[in-house]
């Protein structure tokens, strides 16, 4: 067992635990967290939507690189450290261009033209909109899907539910965007 007692975990074994990728392991500890995790990751990013997928993000980093854990720190200052990273990384990502970029952009004759682009713009927002308004059990697999580029069974090791499940919650997400988006009769 991992544990000395039901609250306090032994570091040496909580590293051997996350080296095994132990599901139960995984499973306390994220009940153990969860609560303190979401707030962190709401405060530092002001949305309930990329503080989910933050969540969900550190979770799938502590199963990927468990290994890393030694125990020779507390694992919430590991945890909260990788959540805390990758609020830096989104915040990087979507840093504006300079204004110097803005000047005089080099326009190549195979880029969309500004109608173009203002329609994909309404599209992408007209698709979050969509997403926003399913059952996250359905946005969950979607966004690990196609935002995260999860394999279907890294999916179904991220959400602990069985590869079947994952796939029949990724058809029904598909088929409700679909209806959301207007385009079930359209393709």
């Amino acid at each position: 067992m991992w544990f000395a007692d039901s609250l306090t975990p032994d570091r040496t074994a909580l590293a051997a635990g996350l080296r095994r990728r132990d599901p139960d392991l995984l499973d306390h500890l994220i009940v153990q967290y969860q609560y303190r995790l979401f707030r962190y990751l709401l405060c530092l990013t002001a949305s309930r939507e990329t503080a989910e997928d933050l969540f969900q993000e550190t979770w799938f980093r502590v199963l990927d690189r468990g290994d890393q854990y030694t125990g020779k720190t507390s694992f919430e200052g590991w945890l909260f450290t990788i959540a805390r990273n990758l609020v830096i990384d989104l915040h990087r990502r979507r840093k504006p261009d300079s204004l110097d970029s803005l000047e005089a952009p080099d326009v190549p004759a195979d880029n969309p033209s500004p109608l173009d682009e203002a329609a994909r713009r309404q599209r992408e927002g007209r698709m979050e909109e969509s997403l926003g308004r399913l059952p996250a059990l359905h946005r969950e697999v979607l966004l690990l899907r196609f935002q995260e580029d999860l394999s279907l069974p890294e999916i179904a090791q991220v959400v602990n539910a069985p590869l079947p499940t994952v796939k029949s919650r990724l058809y029904r997400g598909l088929e409700m965007m679909r209806q959301e988006m207007g385009e079930s009769h359209a393709q």
